[in-house]
């Protein structure tokens, strides 16, 4: 019975190697489809009795370059998706908002120390306003602090833009629907675009909660009734 592995084919009349151009290698070890049931594993000596390789040392190092070439375009395979550039833009708007509200907060705290004032201020006011208060007023360093909030706060807003714009182009449907901001959201949390479109709309709705999710099943607390597409304004007003 014919067997064919990366660096040839095995049958009873012998081994008939394919070469030793890795890249030619690793072509060919892409189109083996060969199930596990039907494998036959085999010793590196059948290798050189094929006339691919002279020792063992030589085998390891032509299969480590054709598996470093398979991997590799494995990975320009998987970066050329759409929704791959969407998923980083996502995250990366997760960690400005995690980084502007830090310095919302510390800027605060150290302005409530020169302005003691500020701290019954700080309660009344608006999330939005708490980011500008402390350039209006401050001095020295935390002026320069404040000033780099409000620069982020830009980026922020021009990338939630870009994002939404992304997600009409990458997801026009679930867009559509629930707007692009909130289906980036969705489309990152589920971990792609192919991960998101396999999964029940039971799971959809609590995306996102994870956390209580798991406080339901271990403690009992009432379970969620919905995650991400909470930030929907429908299903938020409903």
């Amino acid at each position: 019975m014919l067997q064919r592995y990366w660096f040839g084919d095995v049958d009873e009349q012998g081994c008939r190697g394919a070469g030793t151009d890795p890249a030619a290698l690793a072509e060919r070890a892409a189109t083996l489809r060969t199930g596990m049931e039907a494998y036959i594993p085999i010793e590196w000596e059948v290798a050189r009795d094929c006339g691919v390789v002279r020792d063992r040392g030589e085998y390891i190092n032509l299969l480590r370059a054709v598996c470093t070439r398979l991997a590799r375009e494995e990975i320009a395979v998987a970066y050329q998706a759409r929704d791959v550039e969407l998923l980083q833009m996502v995250r990366m708007l997760d960690e400005l908002d995690n980084v502007i509200n830090l310095l919302s907060e510390r800027a605060a705290e150290w302005h409530q120390v020169t302005n003691p004032s500020f701290s019954r201020k700080y309660r009344r006011l608006p999330p939005d306003d708490i980011e500008h208060l402390p350039c209006r007023e401050a001095r020295g360093g935390l002026s320069d602090v404040a000033g780099e909030i409000n620069r982020l706060t830009g980026v922020r807003g021009r990338l939630m833009r870009e994002v939404s714009a992304r997600a009409d182009e990458v997801m026009p449907n679930v867009s559509a629907l629930i707007g692009g901001l909130v289906a980036a959201r969705l489309l990152s949390r589920a971990g792609g675009l192919s991960a998101l479109a396999r999964m029940p709309g039971s799971t959809i709705q609590v995306l996102g909660s994870e956390r209580a999710l798991f406080s339901h099943l271990r403690g009992g607390t009432p379970p969620p009734k919905h995650g991400i597409i909470f930030q929907h304004r429908r299903v938020h007003n409903a």
